[in-house]
């Protein structure tokens, strides 16, 4: 059995094969992030690196049983700009579609953020499938809604584990102590030094969104008409951050965020620590520990949740 992975990362999908249990003869990499294949290397030292998509040619590879990618997103995000096909980076799609050409595989599988219908409805013609969407906090204490395309059949939504934020922390780690006034409200301001709204009746752990207050939609109104433009200047947020009563984490992101940050079991307000990170993400703990921290957190914030891709490869004959 050939696997080849476009957009390899930190091999995620590797993590899920083995997970499984499924045995493969040759595993095929195309990565170009040298942090990412560094960790890669670490893990499964047989991975054979094939470098730019770009530059790969389906011709040069033996026969295909399994390609998988995970194109890049940000031009589709929806908490992005959108730019869609005209972002260079989501044109690698493209590469995707030329390699399923060149190696016709038995079995594919592509993920994608949620984005606008049209870009599904483009995306699920040149695959000839309709995607499947499945929200990570199924199978993981992370919201995170993903689009998986894939002609392995009859694949289903998962049945929901039930896992929350408190069966993935760490013990002990510290951080900024919350403290409630009269009004069982937050007393103390957030690391990024703006309001953090937490009322008492809520028991740790949890995790904090952002929202904005109506203060702040007018302001952003008044200012708009006064300066006669359609968007809004920077610096004018007038944000508020409150409790996520789901009990699941945020999206993992790419950069140190507020928006990893949670409260504690011991009621610390602090950042998720790379470990409870890796768990989200159900990955084995400690398994990116090869590059810094920075770096950890970039290629989580972009990799898969582990179980889902396992789920659906499951499904395999």
């Amino acid at each position: 059995m050939n696997i080849l992975s476009l957009f390899d990362g930190m091999s995620c999908g590797q993590i899920a094969l083995n997970k499984l249990g499924i045995k493969y003869d040759n595993y095929y990499s195309s990565e170009i992030d040298q942090h990412a294949i560094k960790v890669t290397q670490a893990n499964y030292p047989d991975t054979i690196q094939v470098g730019d998509v770009t530059e790969l040619k389906g011709e040069d590879l033996p026969q295909i049983d399994l390609l998988y990618g995970g194109s890049p997103c940000q031009g589709f995000s929806i908490a992005g700009k959108q730019l869609n096909f005209n972002d260079p980076r989501s044109k690698l799609f493209f590469e995707f579609v030329r390699m399923l050409e060149e190696t016709k595989p038995k079995y594919f599988l592509l993920e994608n953020v949620k984005m606008q219908k049209k870009w599904v409805d483009l995306i699920s013609s040149y695959l000839g499938v309709e995607p499947i969407e499945i929200n990570s906090e199924l199978l993981s204490a992370q919201h995170r809604r993903r689009l998986y395309w894939t002609n392995i059949p009859r694949v289903e939504v998962p049945q929901n584990k039930n896992i929350e934020i408190g069966d993935i922390l760490e013990d002990n780690v510290g951080g900024t102590k919350v403290e409630f006034d009269e009004n069982g409200i937050c007393k103390l301001v957030a690391m990024n030094k703006k309001n953090i709204i937490l009322e008492a009746k809520y028991q740790p752990p949890y995790t904090i969104y952002e929202t904005r207050t109506e203060e702040g939609k007018r302001a952003r109104r008044e200012l708009r008409k006064l300066l006669g433009r359609d968007t809004t200047p920077r610096g004018i947020n007038h944000k508020e951050y409150r409790i996520n009563t789901k009990n699941k984490c945020n999206c993992l992101v790419t950069v140190k965020s507020e928006l990893d940050c949670i409260v504690d079991k011991e009621y610390n307000y602090r950042f998720l620590t790379i470990t409870e990170m890796e768990r989200l993400q159900n990955v084995p703990d400690g398994y990116t520990n090869y590059v810094s921290e920075s770096q950890r957190r970039k290629m989580l914030g972009n990799g898969w949740t582990v179980d889902v891709i396992a789920h659906i490869f499951s499904y395999m004959k």
